[in-house]
């Protein structure tokens, strides 16, 4: 077993995780780009509601670059991508319900 330590475990200058992030962004910035074509080809609270969430899975992937290579401390890295999670967690929920044929109480 590694003594925890171990220096290749480390968050600043892993290029693993530094490839790790690099793929994710990519991906991420494509499903940013293609939120954004939705957005434009339909227009809508809701698509513009869906591109706002993607973008924040975006600037939370930047963050998390900046974070492997030395740019933003650790603490600050927590505190935005938690704030991130709850703020892409609302939107994606508020899109939903706002956006949801019916009322509830035709559920019941």
């Amino acid at each position: 077993m590694l003594p925890a330590s171990s220096a290749h475990w480390g968050v600043t200058g892993s290029p693993l995780l530094l490839a790790v992030i690099l793929v994710a962004g990519i991906g991420t910035g494509m499903l940013f780009a293609v939120s954004l074509v939705a957005y434009n080809r339909r227009g809508g609270r809701q698509f513009f509601l869906i591109s706002i969430a993607v973008g924040a899975l975006l600037a939370r992937t930047i963050v998390g670059a900046g974070t492997v290579l030395g740019y933003v401390p650790m603490v600050v890295h927590h505190f935005v991508e938690h704030s991130l999670d709850f703020f892409i967690a609302a939107v994606v929920l508020y899109a939903v319900y706002a956006h949801a044929p019916g009322t509830l109480s035709e559920d019941t």
